[in-house]
């Protein structure tokens, strides 16, 4: 019995090869034949051989041949036509006139009578009987519709759909909405009823899979059945089925890419590229563009790959393991489905077993394990990234700190932001902190916390993105995310340098409320700390660097739109009615001419007082810091911190992290404190509105940081419950950081809102 297990197997794959052009490799160029080569008898021929001619010409297209004794698999992707009048066919479900779109020296539509029955849609010369069948397009479950829409309707005056086969489309028109859409639901309903198609690769794979443990029938699969196996030549159309049609009415439709069969056969077309490649990236990233653009090709280069790692004819050369190594960047970016994952499974434990103690023995093994921790990437691995994984190895990750400090830590494809925080925490001795700590994306004016399980590797070639695109470096950094206990931080301990470090983040920013002396003050123990005592000899930051910019030109634009410091001239302006104004007439144009010169000159002179009286301003605030800096010679860098720190806490809100939002509630200018323990719920009501119910009042908040803040709120809401379970005093109230505040800052501030996220408690 396995004997003829074995030849019914053998036997029922010999048609392959009928379908060489248009699923696998090109068998021969005029006919493909449907045989068993060792059974010819002497004249050549098989008793039961069968000729057919090039499928990539007959297939929907106008002149047909018969084909006889075919299987139900040969069916479903070679039509069978013949030249049958109109009162011979079956069933019709839609019939009617249609202008089909008719492509020659140039584009023109002519008129046809059409025909939908359940297995195809035909035109005719006319509607009587006898008319001739002037074309067919078969219907399989590959084929697809676009549906009328109005852009061509306002371009042609017609309501148009098309219908894609396997090598041909039908664009059909006709003036009325109604019927191009009875049209395009009836033949989408024909589609939607037929079962699916299935490629030659995908039969071989099932099989593979089923016999698996019998190593005998497993080579014999391969022996017989070269689209298995690598090749030189090009590949015709895809292993794995795709439906016709285009990508123009898609969101790639931009990227140039053609339809996805068409890019599945140009991306073997690449593979083929790498054996010659003199630098491989550049090919590499391209092809995993393409699969993260295109997402169902992701099978397809890994049914391709696998093929082209299969019975190599030089395994061990350079060439061939560009395959693995292209291979190795897949596994790593993106994971196939749950069949080609266990026939790509198969295919490495089988090179291993073949090929023990080799390269591709050591690709393979890397790729099994790689593929037990994937998942999709949002970004193609930078080019770094690649070498790195043709190669084997790790990357090197480059991580900030409050400090200015940094540290490089060796990262994977895998490695997610909590894993890098908690090797932070490790190298750092931050293990028992009991505030929790995240890493940010962070530029001179910007920054955003990573999502805790965002891969590394997509967040670094995103900031390499950034870099290119605004011109401006970005960082990872390792940061304070919810302070939920500020007081039992040891002043000799690098937590105390994080906490000093962002809260003069804050206050360079303009979030902490102070005023000026303050902030002075603040700024004298911030250059304290970097430079010791003053010297005039000593070089120290710019005041931007100590001092909230915005409160300087804020108070200068005040002192200048003040209605004294107006010229004459525009107080007059200001006091003069509409109607006093010239009226238009034959010298309005001169008029409006010497008017706009005057307004031009009139903002130039604006400005230039503007950075004039900002100068000013800044070397009067910098003269009193530089003062105040003389006053507190003889601090250490730890006194310092620690009287800095001391002013800042006298805000009721330090600690807390700040986000622009518009508030609706009540009075505009009420001031409220929520603990957590009072919040009964808290999440997203629309894209910009965010809501807290405390008790029996339902706050709303207008904001672009939605994200951000439920991130925030779930882990001051995880903390609490940690240090709960732990059996700590978890009183939510005890520190500004864990309380939901809503405070109106100062006139001089942005109407900033203290305000901490949430997520339904």
């Amino acid at each position: 019995m396995p004997l003829q297990g074995v030849c019914w197997f053998l036997c029922c794959r010999q048609g392959f090869s009928l379908l060489g052009r248009d699923y696998g490799e090109k068998e021969e160029e005029e006919s493909f034949e449907l045989r068993n080569k060792e059974d010819l008898t002497p004249n050549g021929r098989s008793p039961a051989e069968v000729t057919v001619s090039q499928p990539t010409r007959t297939a929907n297209g106008t002149n047909g041949h018969t084909v006889s004794d075919v299987s139900e698999e040969m069916k479903s992707l070679i039509i069978e036509k013949n030249k049958m009048g109109l009162e011979e066919e079956p069933e019709l479900l839609v019939k009617g006139w249609l202008l089909r779109e008719v492509r020659g020296n140039w584009i023109k539509q002519r008129r046809y009578w059409f025909a939908l029955s359940q297995d195809s849609l035909d035109y005719y010369s006319g509607p009587e009987k006898g008319a001739r069948r002037l074309g067919t397009l078969v219907l399989t479950s590959l084929c697809s519709v676009i549906w009328p829409d109005k852009q061509t309707y306002k371009e042609t005056g017609h309501w148009s759909i098309t219908v894609y086969g396997r090598k041909h489309c039908y664009r059909l028109y006709t003036k009325h909405f109604n019927e191009a859409v009875h049209w395009a639901c009836a033949i989408q309903k024909i589609i939607d009823t037929k079962a699916p198609v299935e490629t030659p690769t995908q039969l071989l794979i099932r099989d593979i899979e089923e016999n698996k443990f019998n190593p005998e029938v497993v080579e014999h699969i391969y022996q017989h059945n070269p689209i298995l196996k690598y090749t030189q030549g090009p590949l015709y159309a895809p292993l794995l089925p795709f439906p016709y049609g285009s990508l123009e009415h898609t969101y790639h439709s931009g990227k140039g890419y053609g339809s996805v069969r068409e890019e599945a056969v140009k991306l073997f077309n690449c593979l083929q590229q790498l054996e010659s490649a003199r630098e491989p990236v550049p090919i590499i990233q391209g092809v995993l563009q393409t699969c993260l653009d295109l997402r169902p090709l992701r099978d397809e280069v890994y049914c391709q790959l696998v093929k082209q790692t299969s019975y190599t004819p030089a395994p061990y050369t350079a060439a061939h393991l560009r395959y693995w190594q292209l291979l190795t960047c897949m596994s790593c970016t993106f994971l196939p489905g749950p069949t080609v994952l266990k026939y790509l499974r198969f295919h490495l434990k089988r090179i291993q077993s073949q090929s023990p103690e080799s390269e591709m023995d050591n690709y393979a093994s890397f790729i099994s394990e790689a593929l037990e921790k994937t998942k999709c990437r949002e970004c193609v691995p930078s080019w770094e990234e690649i070498q790195m994984l043709m190669s084997r190895q790790e990357m090197l990750c480059t991580v900030h700190y409050p400090g200015p400090l940094s540290c490089q830590l060796n990262i994977s494809s895998h490695t997610t932001a909590n894993e890098v925080v908690r090797m932070m925490q490790v190298k750092l001795g931050l293990q028992e902190s009991k505030n929790t700590f995240a890493l940010y994306e962070q530029s001179a004016l910007w920054e955003q916390p990573v999502t805790g399980s965002a891969l590394i590797a997509d967040t670094l070639t995103s900031l390499s993105t950034k870099e290119s695109e605004s011109k401006c470096q970005w960082k990872l950094c390792f940061k304070l995310y919810c302070l939920l206990d500020a007081d039992s931080i040891s002043v000799d301990s690098i937590e105390y340098l994080f906490l000093f470090e962002q809260c003069h983040e804050m206050v360079v920013r303009g979030q902490l409320p102070a005023c000026d002396e303050d902030l002075q003050s603040l700024a004298s123990l911030r250059l304290q700390c970097l430079m010791g005592d003053f010297s005039t000899h000593a070089p120290y930051p710019p005041l931007d660097e100590l001092f909230p910019g915005h409160m300087l030109e804020a108070r200068v634009v005040m002192s200048l739109s003040a209605p004294h410091a107006l010229p004459p001239c525009q107080v007059a302006a200001q006091d003069c009615p509409t109607a006093q104004r010239f009226p238009t007439g034959l010298l309005a144009g001169t008029l409006w001419s010497h008017t706009a010169i005057a307004a031009h000159k009139q903002k130039v002179e604006q400005d230039m007082r503007l950075r004039s009286r900002l100068k000013e301003e800044a070397a009067a605030v910098m003269g009193s810091i530089l003062e105040r800096w003389k006053g507190v010679a003889g601090y250490s860098r730890r006194d310092s911190m620690a009287a800095y720190l001391t002013i800042a806490r006298q805000w009721s809100g330090f600690g807390c992290t700040l986000y622009e939002v518009d508030f609706y509630i009540g009075e505009a200018e009420a001031l409220e404190s929520f603990p957590y323990g009072q919040i009964c719920s808290y999440g997203v009501s629309d894209s910009n509105t965010f809501k807290i119910t405390a008790g029996d009042r339902d706050l709303l908040f207008e904001t672009t940081k939605l994200t951000e803040i439920m991130q925030l709120m779930n882990a001051y809401f995880s903390a609490i419950r940690r240090q709960r379970g732990k059996g700590e005093n978890a009183d939510i109230t005890r520190t500004g950081s864990t309380e939901v505040g809503f405070h109106h800052l100062d006139s001089t501030h942005k109407h900033t809102l203290l305000e901490l996220p949430s997520h339904p408690v």
